[in-house]
């Protein structure tokens, strides 16, 4: 068993109630209120920010060219594809890149990003990938499985969403990710393998976390 499999393996309670969800029942359903919608949207939206810095500093940890590439790749994509898809949304709500920027970080967005910022900024290569990873594979799970059924209805106001997040290209991305995760952690020692785990499970419950904030369009208390 790989060490990205073990990893899943330890996260699959978290990752079904993923699916369980009532924000990701209705998403893919098209029945998901707008207001939730949106919200996340803007919300991920500053999520992606800091998910390309993240990629960013891997490019720079990688210890040979083609990781450094594929993961400066994965920053410009993050910014140039995701993004795009997001103010497509922003467009038919009339807010122009610069609004959705000023969005305000929920609680649970800021926490998200500055664990994978500390983590990123003191770990290795390991654990960049491991916490950045739960985002890219938790996704393709999700979009495969709201269409196992087959693609969404022309109908469904989502559809954008679901076609781009079930699709084979973002599927490479998280196997890829993978790849990277289980090389290192072939030489890695015990402590190195356990920072990871850590990473990666506590990144796997921010996403749930992530999926709910945006059902409760969480604010600040004060």
């Amino acid at each position: 068993m790989t060490f990205s499999t073990e990893l899943r393996h330890l996260a699959l309670p978290i990752w079904q109630a993923q699916l369980n969800h009532p924000f990701v029942k209705a998403l893919g359903k098209g029945t998901l209120p707008l207001a939730k919608f949106r919200y996340y949207i803007l919300q991920d939206a500053r999520y992606l920010e800091e998910l390309a810095r993240i990629f960013a500093i891997g490019a720079q940890r990688a210890d040979d060219p083609e990781t450094t590439i594929r993961f400066a790749k994965l920053a410009e994509d993050t910014i140039l594809v995701e993004r795009s898809l997001h103010e497509s949304y922003g467009r038919k709500w009339q807010l122009t890149p610069q609004d959705m920027r000023r969005t305000p970080h929920s609680p649970t967005n800021y926490a998200y990003c500055r664990h994978m910022r500390s983590v990123a900024q003191t770990g290795t290569l390991g654990d960049i990938t491991a916490v950045a990873l739960p985002c890219a594979w938790v996704y393709c799970e999700v979009g495969q499985h709201l269409l196992r059924s087959g693609p969404p209805s022309p109908t469904n106001p989502y559809r954008d969403w679901l076609m781009l997040y079930s699709s084979p290209e973002f599927a490479e991305v998280a196997d890829w990710m993978r790849q990277v995760l289980d090389r290192f952690a072939k030489t890695a020692s015990k402590k190195e393998k356990a920072h990871m785990q850590e990473a990666f499970l506590i990144s796997s419950r921010y996403e749930w976390m992530f999926w709910d904030m945006a059902w409760r369009k969480e604010q600040w208390p004060i």
